[in-house]
C-alpha cells in the first residue's frame, strides 16, 4: 500500500509516516499541557510551585533548541538527533516514578525536557525537505499532530473522572517511547543545502522584519502561557467543570486548529504574512478577554476555544511559513530553533512563571494580562512587520 494519501502531490513523500511522528508528538503534548499542573496540584504543589515546574518545561526550550539545531546544520544528521532525542526524553522522564519531591522533579523535567526539545524543530526541516516545492501543504501533515493532542486529552479526560490523575506520567511515557519508534520508521533524506558564508546566520536574525517577528513571536506566547499552563485548573478548581469537559473543551479548540491546517495552503495563496499574524493577533486578545470574563457561561468557553484556530494554528502555519522563506536550506535547522527557542520557549516559560506568581491573587487578571501581550504584539507586527513575499533571503545572503 502506498504511503501517500491521494491527495499527496508526490508518491515519494512518506505521508503517514510523518505524520504518524507529529501524533504521537503531540499526544504528549495532549498529555502534559492540561493535566501536569493538575497532576502537581494533586502532589499537594502550590500554584507558584506549579508555575515554577511548568516554566522550567518551556524554559529548557530556549537553550535546547539552539544548540540542537546548531550540531545538526554541522553534521547533518538530523534523524539520528530526533531519534537519540526521543528516546533519551523517554528514559529521563522515567525518573517521574522514583521520586515526586520538588528538586527531584525539576531535575528530571530539565533533563528530560532538554532531549524532548531536540525533536521538533528538526523534524519540521525533515518535513519541510521532504515537501521540496509543495511546503504549502505543510499544514495537511501537521495537521495530524493536532489530532493526536485531541485523541489524548480527550481519552485522558475522560479517564481521570474515572481514574487518579497520579497516572498520568504512564500515558506522558507510553507516548515519548511511541514517538521514538515512529522515527525508526523514517529513512535519512539529505537537505538541500545552499552555500554558506560565515555570519550569514546572524545576518538574517538581525533584519528589522525577522527582529519584530521574534519579538512578536514571544509577547504571542508570553500570552499563551498563562493558559497552557493553568486553563484546566482554572475550569476545574475555579469554575467546577470536570476534567471530562475540560477535555472535550481542549480537544474542540484543537479541532478547530485541525481544520486551519486543512486549509492553510489556501490561505497562504490568498493573504500575505503580515495580514495573517495581524489577525492573529487580534482574535488571541480577543480570546483571553472571552475566557476572563465569560469562563462561567460555556457557550463563550466554546467561541473562545474555537479561537483556537487562529491564535495557534494560523500562527504556528505563518511562523514556519516565515522561517522557511527568510533561512532557506544552509540555516534552516538554526532558525527553526531560534523562533522554538525565543517563541514558545522564552515566552511560553515567563508566561508560566508570571501566570504562577499572579494566579492566587487573579485568574481573571491573569487572563486579561495575556490580552494586553496580545494587544503589544499587534502593535509592534503592525508597525515593523514587513515580509517579504516570495523571496527566500537566505539564498541571497549566504
Amino acid at each position: 500500500m502506498s504511503d501517500s494519501p491521494s491527495s499527496a502531490a508526490s508518491p515519494a513523500l512518506p505521508y503517514w509516516r510523518l505524520s504518524s511522528f507529529y501524533f504521537f508528538y503531540f499526544c504528549v503534548v495532549g498529555a502534559m499541557v492540561p493535566y501536569w499542573g493538575v497532576y502537581l496540584k494533586s502532589l499537594g504543589y502550590s500554584s507558584r510551585d506549579v508555575g515554577i515546574i511548568s516554566a522550567i518545561i518551556l524554559g529548557t526550550r530556549i537553550v535546547a533548541p539552539n544548540f540542537w539545531g546548531w550540531l545538526a546544520d554541522r553534521t547533518q544528521q538530523r534523524l539520528h538527533i530526533i531519534r537519540w532525542g526521543s528516546f533519551a526524553a523517554c528514559a529521563f522522564f522515567a525518573g517521574v516514578f522514583v521520586d515526586q519531591s520538588f528538586v527531584w522533579l525539576v531535575v528530571v523535567v530539565s533533563a528530560y525536557t532538554f532531549f524532548w526539545h531536540a525533536v521538533l524543530p528538526q523534524f519540521e526541516v525533515i518535513t519541510l525537505t521532504y515537501l521540496a516545492k509543495d511546503h504549502h501543504r505543510y499544514g495537511q501533515i501537521r495537521l495530524w499532530g493536532s489530532v493526536g493532542f485531541i485523541a489524548a486529552v480527550m481519552l485522558l479526560g475522560w479517564l481521570f473522572d474515572i481514574l487518579s490523575v497520579r497516572y498520568l506520567p504512564v500515558f506522558i511515557l507510553t507516548f515519548l517511547l511511541l514517538i521514538g519508534l515512529s522515527s525508526i520508521s523514517l529513512k535519512p533524506i539529505a537537505l538541500r543545502e545552499a552555500s554558506r558564508t560565515p555570519g550569514g546566520f546572524w545576518r538574517i536574525v538581525r533584519q528589522p522584519t525577522m527582529l519584530c517577528f521574534l519579538l512578536m513571536s514571544f509577547l504571542l506566547q508570553l500570552s499563551h502561557g498563562p493558559y497552557y499552563t493553568f486553563y484546566s485548573l482554572y475550569l476545574i478548581d475555579n469554575h467546577n467543570y470536570s476534567s471530562a469537559v475540560t477535555g472535550l473543551l481542549w480537544g474542540l479548540g484543537v479541532m478547530a486548529e485541525v481544520m486551519v491546517f486543512m486549509v492553510m495552503h489556501h490561505l497562504l495563496r490568498r493573504f500575505s504574512l503580515r495580514t495573517l499574524l495581524l489577525w492573529v493577533l487580534v482574535v488571541t486578545g480577543i480570546r483571553w478577554c472571552l475566557i476572563a470574563a465569560f469562563a462561567e457561561y460555556w457557550p463563550l468557553l466554546v467561541v473562545a476555544q474555537l479561537l483556537h484556530a487562529g491564535s495557534f494554528g494560523v500562527a504556528h502555519a505563518v511562523s514556519i511559513e516565515m522561517v522557511r522563506r527568510y533561512f532557506g536550506g544552509a540555516h534552516q535547522s538554526q532558525g527553526q530553533a531560534l523562533y522554538s527557542s525565543l517563541s514558545f520557549g522564552a515566552g511560553g516559560a515567563l508566561g508560566a512563571l508570571l501566570g504562577g506568581v499572579l494566579w492566587d491573587y487573579s485568574a481573571e487578571l491573569t487572563f486579561y494580562l495575556c490580552g494586553v501581550c496580545a494587544l503589544l504584539a499587534f502593535f509592534i507586527a503592525y508597525l515593523g512587520l514587513f515580509p517579504k513575499a516570495h523571496a527566500v533571503v537566505e539564498s541571497s545572503d549566504s
